[in-house]
């Protein structure tokens, strides 16, 4: 009988799940002593091999590691012949209830080698980081490996029409929500606190988005002109969003460069309450990838709220 074909074929990556305090400290990283899941030798005889210690206490300090298994998508979409992922940035006010905007600028990274299958280690290949990407032979420091997301937006109308980019568009929105609120009884939520997120955004062949991972506190170092100017103006938004001066009145669906796109429920792109009866005609408040006239709109916007606190009661 013959079996039937498996749904999990392909390549697989097992990666060494590390907490923030192991990140910052390199001492306390076993991963070198496991090979494909297992303890290495000098791990089984507990670190040293002269160790006469019982088998059941070497056990016991066998560190227990734990991994995070990923299938790796094999049909990625390729521009140029070459592999890329999206880094776009969610800002979180609050957990409970769930209130979290969405910046309209980020960028799709590239490697800096064509897209291959046949190389499955090499790193310039399949790994888009920066980091990665920037030690390659033939990286150029001022090009960079990037490309903006309006840029990115568009090349994808100008191929497969803006239905159905707004599809795909939708599609991430949908990731963003539901990653936010798989989470939302674990976070602990504090009024006082915010966090701004980097997801990672991997798009396949059939213009399907996957999620590759969430940053917490991303990497705000620049690789080019264009990315420094991107984000000094995220973190400027992100400070108007958080308002220590207090101008705000928190009713705002724009400020700068981030729409609020889930405020206990989703955000309408229209003034007012929305329908949710049939969600037949509702458009979310998200503009990702669109453009982005943050200094036209937070003049508007500080200028209207000065002209409110002028306005006698």
């Amino acid at each position: 009988m013959s079996r039937p074909k498996s749904k999990l074929q392909g390549p697989w990556i097992a990666k060494r799940k590390r907490t923030r305090a192991e990140s910052l400290n390199p001492v306390q990283d076993h991963s070198c002593e496991y090979s494909h899941g297992r303890p290495s030798p000098q791990a089984r005889m507990g670190g040293s091999q002269g160790d006469t210690r019982s088998s059941d206490d070497q056990k016991d300090e066998i560190p227990v590691e734990n991994y995070v298994a990923q299938r790796y998508i094999e049909n990625p979409y390729l521009i140029g012949g070459r592999k890329f992922d999206l880094r776009v940035y969610v800002l979180v006010m609050s957990y409970i209830p769930l209130r979290a905007w969405l910046y309209r600028d980020g960028f799709a990274r590239f490697s800096n080698t064509r897209f291959t299958l046949n190389s499955i280690d090499d790193q310039y290949v399949h790994l888009t980081n920066v980091a990665v990407q920037k030690t390659s032979p033939d990286y150029h420091p001022k090009k960079g490996c990037k490309w903006m997301l309006q840029r990115f937006r568009q090349y994808l109308a100008s191929k497969h029409g803006p239905e159905a980019v707004e599809t795909l568009f939708s599609d991430m929105d949908n990731i963003f929500i539901r990653s936010l609120q798989s989470v939302q009884k674990v976070i602990i939520s504090d009024k006082h606190c915010f966090e701004l997120y980097g997801y990672d955004i991997l798009i396949d062949q059939d213009l399907k988005p996957w999620l590759l991972e969430v940053n917490a506190s991303p990497s705000l170092t620049a690789s080019s002109q264009e990315d420094y100017e991107l984000k000094t103006c995220l973190l400027e938004d992100t400070l108007h969003i958080v308002d220590m001066e207090a101008r705000l009145t928190g009713r705002e669906k724009r400020v700068g460069g981030f729409d609020l796109m889930w405020n206990d429920g989703p955000v309408s792109r229209e003034e007012g309450a929305p329908d949710l009866s049939g969600m037949g005609n509702f458009v979310t408040n998200t503009h990702l990838g669109c453009v982005n006239d943050r200094k036209k709109q937070l003049r508007q916007l500080f200028h209207s709220l000065q002209g409110q606190k002028k306005t006698p009661n």
